[in-house]
């Protein structure tokens, strides 16, 4: 035997192992870049998608709704796995199957498009493929949000199918006919009352176009240069760069007249500026959330809903701003007092001079970035969609960073911060620029992934609440459970405001509950233009309130943040929503009496009661006031509080009184520490 043959079967079986496990390697490398490539020109086609719709031409709602859609929920199985542990860098079951849940995806979405004209003309009478497809659709929208959101909202969304299928079984207070697998299907997916619906139709629009605005800012500079400018003004005080954001978007909101169309835009600047200071992602996504939805409070634009109210009441537009003004900074104020205590408690101090840079610096570093602000400002003030002005937003900062990268280019200079390197080569210059459009138009997708999911699982609740007439009867309902006790209706008709705003927009809720809610509170003896003050309040509840909170889910999508926790931390920061128009029903907060009288000094005493309240209330909340409070200067607080909101003279110097006790034990205990 020689010397090959004795050494063979020692050594092939070691070099196939090697053979094996490099073929291995090679297929999961394969697998890996082939998938990062189609999700590339999945995400580079979504936002190409986008713009064409939102600036150039726009489609039928259910078609631009699906096709966006079928990208997020693609994207959704691609990057995320189905479970903690599961490998999507090698080919296994699971990867298998995600691939199989796209293709699905893409059918399902594919089969509302093709066959939307015999959709719309066999309402009611389906067929066996329409029944099957919507299941299918429904189910892959909750996997997608067990994925992305987690088991809280896919339980809700779980809850409201059930409650719709088993509605003769529910108490009765809530009871109703019922609905079969076929109604409750093909509602969601197959018309715009579920899934496909508003909470959906605002992420596919001007929020998808604001998300790419801000990715567009990361990549070309203009981030950078905002958040710098913002440090460079503000850094020195504690928790600054976050109540710049909370006046700056209470400006914009105001002006704007949409909460999620303001938290996407100035969002963009403010979020990742808070972020860089110290604030947690999801506490950054709910302050600008609770301030944006301020904006739609705060004169002179207020939201259409404003204008309504003038025509409902029979009041000048003028008279509206008047009155509104001093509740919404009353607003202002509480947010500001939960930002600085947040910023006080986690040690978001002040920087030095000397270690923040130099305004002057940034401003001839990113000047051209104010450009496409100015245009943005003037085209939301010019009553341009907020998905037209996303749409100039992003176009203009392209072309703002182009015309500068190009000019350094001439001139010999690199980009800001690799000044004084050898001048590039005009490909090499060329291909930096197509990375940087590809790579924004990638990043605006993959952001955009959470915050549309969030709202396409929002749809089903949405479709429930609407199919069941849920909304409706419990609007009717609160009136009979409050016992005609003033403070109950209001409460009740907040809660009523929150479902009521999961299936509507803001004005549409908003007369809603005027026509069904605004006579039972003129029974009970509140002014007519109060009754609709509050009405007009708690109508704007649903954008910051789970499980359906459309400006906290595009904060969150900005902030790269769990929707979840950002909506509840925006309900906390948003309570004076929820104080302010109970005090309005027993206070002149308005300046208003049931006469419409000025009352004076009466005004300006309930203003600084409840101004000295809602701040007591924040401390109570935070337990925080010039420091950590004790439990029994907390409760204080919490007396002052009360106190200082009960309609009642002896009540307001009782409170006053615990809050100065509070205020001073926090000073005593102050100067103790060495």
């Amino acid at each position: 035997m020689s010397e090959t043959d004795l050494s063979g079967p020692s050594v092939l079986p070691s070099q196939a192992s090697e053979a094996d496990k490099t073929s291995a390697a090679d297929q999961n490398q394969s697998l890996v870049a082939a998938t990062g490539r189609i999700v590339m020109v999945l995400a580079v086609g979504l936002s190409l998608f986008q713009l064409y719709t939102a600036g150039i031409a726009a489609l039928t709602a259910l078609v631009q709704r699906s096709v966006h859609l079928a990208a997020i929920l693609s994207l959704t199985f691609l990057l995320r796995p189905p479970f903690r542990g599961a490998r999507k860098d090698r080919i296994n079951l699971w990867v298998v199957l995600d691939w199989a849940l796209v293709v699905v995806t893409l059918y399902c979405t594919y089969y509302i498009i093709h066959n939307l004209t015999a959709i719309f003309e066999r309402q009611g009478d389906w067929l066996t493929s329409d029944r099957v497809v919507s299941i299918i659709g429904t189910l892959l929208v909750m996997e997608a949000c067990r994925r992305v959101i987690g088991l809280v909202m896919t339980g809700i969304c779980t809850a409201a199918i059930l409650y719709a299928y088993f509605g003769p079984y529910m108490p009765e207070l809530i009871i109703h006919k019922g609905y079969s697998v076929e109604r409750i299907t093909t509602t969601l997916w197959l018309t715009t009352e579920g899934i496909f619906g508003l909470p959906l139709g605002v992420a596919a629009t001007f929020v998808f176009v604001f998300v790419l605005f801000g990715a567009f800012l990361e990549y070309t500079g203009g981030g950078s240069f905002f958040i710098d400018l913002a440090y460079a003004l503000t850094g020195r005080f504690s928790g600054g760069p976050a109540k710049t954001a909370v006046v700056a978007s209470g400006f914009m909101g105001s002006v704007s007249g949409s909460a999620v169309g303001n938290v996407v835009a100035t969002g963009s600047f403010t979020i990742p500026m808070m972020k860089k200071v110290g604030y947690r992602p999801h506490v950054a996504g709910a302050i600008e959330a609770a301030a944006s939805t301020g904006g739609q409070l705060m004169p002179p634009i207020m939201g259409a809903g404003a204008f309504l109210m003038a025509e409902f009441t029979n009041t000048s537009y003028l008279t509206i701003i008047k009155v509104a003004l001093v509740p919404a900074i009353m607003y202002y104020i509480t947010v500001l007092l939960f930002v600085h205590y947040e910023a006080k408690q986690f040690g978001l101090e002040g920087q030095p001079r000397e270690a923040l840079p130099r305004i002057w610096n940034v401003l001839r570093q990113g000047l051209h970035f104010i450009i496409p602000v100015g245009i943005l400002i003037y085209v939301l003030m010019a009553n341009y969609s907020p998905m037209m002005a996303g749409f100039v937003a992003v176009l203009s900062t392209l072309a703002a960073s182009l015309v500068a990268n190009s000019t350094r280019w001439i001139l010999g200079k690199g980009p800001p911060k690799e000044e004084g390197k050898k001048k590039e080569n005009l490909p090499h210059f060329l291909w930096r620029e197509v990375k940087m459009i590809t790579g924004a138009l990638e990043r605006g997708a993959r952001n955009a992934v959470m915050v549309s999911i969030a709202c396409a699982a929002a749809g089903i609740i949405v479709g429930m609440v609407t199919l069941t007439g849920m909304g409706l009867k419990f609007s009717s309902l609160v009136l009979d459970l409050s016992f005609g006790i003033k403070a109950l209706a209001i409460l009740l008709i907040g809660a009523a405001s929150l479902v009521l705003g999961m299936g509507l927009p803001v004005t549409a809720s908003y007369i809603v509950l005027a026509t069904l809610a605004g006579p039972a509170l003129l029974d009970m003896g509140v002014p007519l233009l109060v009754a609709h003050m509050i009405v007009f309040w708690y109508s704007q509840d649903a954008n910051v309130t789970p499980p359906v909170s459309l400006a906290s889910f595009a904060a969150a999508g900005v902030a790269r943040a769990h929707p979840m926790q950002t909506a509840f931390t925006s309900w906390k920061l948003a309570k004076g929503l929820y104080i302010i128009p109970l005090v309005m029903a027993y206070r002149p907060l308005l300046g208003l009496g049931k006469e419409y009288v000025l009352l004076s000094g009466q005004v300006v005493w309930a203003m600084l009661a409840t101004t000295l309240g809602l701040v007591a209330f924040a401390s109570t909340l935070e337990r925080y006031f010039l420091r950590r409070t004790t439990w029994a200067e907390t409760s204080l607080f919490f007396l002052a509080a009360a106190g200082l909101f009960w309609p009642a003279l002896w009540a307001d110097f009782a409170g006053m009184l615990a809050f100065v006790a509070a205020v001073l034990l926090q000073k005593f205990r102050t100067l103790e520490k060495p």
